[in-house]
């Protein structure tokens, strides 16, 4: 068969295929980005999709509006109203996770041979969706605070990017956090340079201690002409359930109509019983407990994680602690007595036999590829697994 030659500029995932690894009995995994199934309100969630049914079967069970079913709209905007981001339901629109809001950026904007600016490093699928439309990635430096923002300037001056796509708050896989300042830097290069920005916000309600700076959509009312250069995708995969595949898309209303006329070609729309589901539970007023657990049960795992990684690993690994979200973003330094493995794909296959894994760092990185990275996620593993884990990955280095 003769594919599209739109499929010679992406592979499999990297992380899909390492699960393929992951069958062997025993084995702990610090791979995935998947939330704790532990941690779902299953009742909660129950008790949404009864009252769906029961309050109007024949929409949620129905063909809907590919902009999105009307409650969850009217919901979602609630929700990101008390976030500090005013929002009129007619201003987003529901997708099929925030992975199709990007997909559909990607349609709507990306031509083969247009330049993409995205994080060193940041979310590996937006790297595969963006170069399947023929995008020229180039990456941005990052550091614990986010993007370095004059250098983002500077490299928007020098190539004139179609978009910039950030993940300002607990970033995957980085952990980091863009800080106050730097988030309304970036809207003020937005608005200077004409420059679309994605603001994407899986995570940002899984703080752990303080809450996160204001997202870049609620801090747009505090620079002019910002608002007309951002979209923001959200969803309640992290928070609520993935199953649901509920996300969306706040954009520009040129780039929202675009979006609309595409998710139509997609799936018509998304679904609708899931949109009811979801619509229900955030008026069921279930979330502040269920992210309450979630909150804390990630900063234990996350705190007890960092802490046995300093005592077992010592120098040999670099980290930053997150102060949220599900990733700690590791580096080989190379140092110490365990420092003698400084290549992340040499360290996965050696982790494999003493029954551990993560994902190694370079599929992350759109060009010039950090070897030595590599990322473990906290989020499935309780606290006995992840002493375990990470005393075994302590003998995968010796």
């Amino acid at each position: 068969m003769q594919f599209a030659d739109r499929l010679n500029n992406v592979e499999t995932s990297a992380i899909r295929e390492l699960f393929k690894l992951l069958g062997k009995p025993g084995i702990i995994s610090f791979a995935g980005g998947f939330p704790d199934a532990a941690l779902f309100d299953v009742e909660g969630i129950s008790l949404a999709s009864q009252a769906a049914l029961q309050s109007d079967p024949g929409a949620a069970l129905q063909y809907g509006a590919t902009e999105g079913y009307q409650p969850l709209r009217e919901g979602i905007a609630t929700l990101m109203s008390a976030k500090a981001a005013p929002l009129k339901p007619d201003e987003l629109v529901v997708t099929t996770g925030s992975q199709q809001a990007l997909d559909l950026i990607g349609k709507t904007m990306i031509s083969p041979g247009d330049k993409v600016i995205v994080e060193a490093p940041t979310f590996l699928a937006t790297i595969q969706c963006f170069r399947l439309y023929g995008a020229n990635l180039i990456s941005a430096p990052i550091d614990e605070n986010g993007v370095k923002v004059d250098e983002l300037e500077r490299l928007i001056v020098e190539h004139k990017p179609k978009l910039v796509y950030l993940i300002p708050t607990f970033g995957n896989p980085s952990g980091g956090m863009l800080t106050l300042e730097r988030r309304k830097r970036v809207l003020e290069i937005a608005a200077k340079h004409h420059t679309l920005i994605v603001e994407d916000d899986p995570y940002g309600d899984l703080y752990f201690n303080q809450a996160p700076p204001p997202s870049m959509l609620a801090l747009a009312s505090q620079v002019p002409g910002s608002r007309d250069w951002l979209a923001h995708c959200g969803s309640l995969s992290k928070v609520l359930s993935p199953g649901l595949r509920v996300g969306w898309m706040v954009a520009p209303p040129a780039l929202l109509s675009k979006a609309v006329m595409c998710k139509q070609f997609s799936d018509a729309h998304t679904s609708t019983f899931a949109q009811a589901t979801a619509a229900q539970y955030l008026v069921s007023g279930r979330m502040k407990a269920a992210l309450d657990r979630v909150r804390t049960t990630y900063a234990k795992r996350a705190s007890l994680m960092c802490d046995e990684l300093t005592a077992k690993l010592g120098d040999a690994v670099a980290f930053d602690a997150p102060h949220g979200g599900m990733f700690v973003w590791c580096r080989l330094t190379g140092a110490g007595a365990l420092g003698r493995v400084t290549n992340s794909d040499d360290f996965a296959k050696r982790a494999i036999e003493k029954g551990v894994a993560f994902v190694p760092g370079a599929p992350f990185h759109a060009t010039n590829p950090d070897r030595a990275t590599f990322r473990l996620s906290f989020a499935t593993s309780n606290e006995e697994k992840i002493v375990e884990g990470v005393a075994r990955l302590s003998k995968a280095l010796t």
